[in-house]
């Protein structure tokens, strides 16, 4: 799903018995606690659930125990989901440039409603940051007029351990545990969550993504 974007700056006796031993058992409904974990993935299953797709101007599958999303095209962007359905949610995953110019970004998503409709977090391997939204098709920085330059990112070829916060109207980016940018805004309280990429000028942008997660905050 390509788009131009980002401004840059017995079996019934043993069932009985269950029945009746967890009676008050709560093990068929998700964890509610803070903290809990929701979702997580290695990506060491190519069956997880990801999104798998290749043509000639972007990939985004999984890889060796990673996920990958490549931008062959410039000023192009991709995303992958899980295709799950979570309200707040803290979401934090690796990212580390595989291939490509600094000039890039990616990051993750939270209350994805479609390809038209969802919220963004980024940072660059130059080192900027933002959150954003895609509302109807159109992409905006909700942080600012354009991205903004973050201290706490390690530039170039590095792992930077990404961590974004979706909770009531608040949303939060936290690069490498050091809060970075923080925006209010209303229009979804649940959605999907994923991994976006993207490229400026020039083409070939490759982003690695280990270790996702999403806690309840």
């Amino acid at each position: 799903m390509p788009n131009r974007m980002f401004l840059r700056p017995s079996l019934l006796l043993k069932t009985l018995v269950l029945l009746v031993v967890c009676q008050s058992c709560t093990w068929l409904e998700p964890p509610v606690e803070t903290g809990a974990v929701l979702f997580q993935d290695d990506f060491s299953r190519v069956a997880s659930g990801w999104d798998r797709y290749i043509d000639d101007t972007y990939v985004t599958d999984y890889a060796d125990g990673a996920y990958r999303i490549g931008i062959f095209t410039p000023e192009t962007s991709a995303w992958a989901r899980p295709h799950l359905e979570f309200s707040d949610v803290r979401i934090q995953v690796s990212a580390t440039k595989a291939d490509g110019s600094d000039n890039n970004v990616f990051g993750v998503l939270c209350r994805y409603q479609d390809a038209q409709n969802f919220y963004f977090f980024l940072i660059s391997s130059d080192g900027y940051s933002g959150i954003g939204v895609y509302r109807d098709g159109v992409e905006t920085l909700m942080s600012d007029d354009s991205m903004l330059p973050s201290e706490a990112i390690i530039q170039g070829s590095i792992t930077n351990i990404i961590q974004a916060e979706c909770i009531g109207d608040v949303l939060t980016l936290y690069i490498n545990g050091v809060q970075e940018v923080q925006v209010q805004t209303s229009e979804w309280s649940q959605g999907d969550v994923g991994l976006i990429a993207g490229t400026y000028t020039q083409p070939g942008t490759e982003i690695l993504f280990e270790r996702f997660s999403v806690i309840m905050p």
